[in-house]
């Protein structure tokens, strides 16, 4: 899954379980019931993760382009840069 897809599987998810919480309030709340209220809300989270965790094809519109290797070595490579903390002092007893 690319950086978009990420995202969109992140708004859709957000959006999904929402709006499953709302419809299954409304109608828990109209019915008086809340079982069903906690029916409609589980199949909402199913649905939702059904749609947003498996890896669509949708979910792949942006893919990145990675550096071939050959080419890769002709940039320099990134060195650790070393911490400008000082020091703590332990002390004894």
């Amino acid at each position: 899954m690319d950086w978009q897809g990420q995202k969109l599987s992140e708004q859709l998810m957000q959006i999904l379980l929402v709006l499953f919480a709302t419809v299954a309030f409304v109608t828990g709340y109209l019915m008086g019931s809340f079982q069903i209220m906690l029916f409609i809300y589980a199949a909402g989270v199913i649905l939702t993760t059904l749609i947003t965790v498996p890896n669509w094809p949708f979910f792949n519109r942006h893919p990145l382009q990675w550096l071939d290797p050959i080419e890769a070595e002709h940039y320099p490579k990134p060195q650790p840069v070393a911490s400008k903390k000082k020091p703590t002092k332990q002390y004894q007893k």
